[in-house]
């Protein structure tokens, strides 16, 4: 499995629980073990120019994820696509919802991948099936 995890936001950042749980997701979501996912984190001025480019919405944003390859079967190994992250926001969102950065991190990082595999929160149902999906696996990975 190939978890390529930069950080160019100038924070720290647990890169390596991160990069485990996303190890962990895939397994649990039983893709290949040989996908790649890239994991990157940048400052808000960055996340903000993604986010104009990419959705048209000024500002930063948590997390922002692009697909590439979608596995045809479960077996495929492909490249998956992106995760960007914007642990500043992150870190402002935490402390809002009263729980800890690490925990904010590790439901981002989840959320983007399953965005990534096609997830999505567009209508209720989406919403209920992606944010359950994503709060189960990373209390399974943190039990684990």
């Amino acid at each position: 499995m190939t978890i390529e995890s930069n950080n160019r936001s100038g924070e720290l950042v647990p890169s390596d629980e991160i990069t485990a749980l996303i190890e962990y997701s895939l397994g649990a979501l039983n893709l290949n073990p040989e996908c790649e996912v890239s994991l990157t984190f940048v400052d808000e001025n960055e996340m903000s120019e993604l986010h104009v480019k990419w959705m048209d919405e000024p500002g930063p944003t948590d997390v922002l994820s692009f697909p590439m390859d979608m596995p045809e079967n479960p077996g495929d190994a492909v490249t998956l696509g992106d995760i960007v992250i914007c642990p500043t926001v992150a870190v402002r969102q935490a402390m809002a919802a009263g729980h800890s950065s690490n925990h904010e991190f590790f439901i981002l990082a989840v959320h983007g991948l399953l965005h990534i595999l096609g997830y999505d929160h567009a209508n209720p149902e989406d919403e209920k099936v992606m944010f359950t999906l994503q709060e189960k696996l990373v209390k399974e990975w943190g039990e684990s």
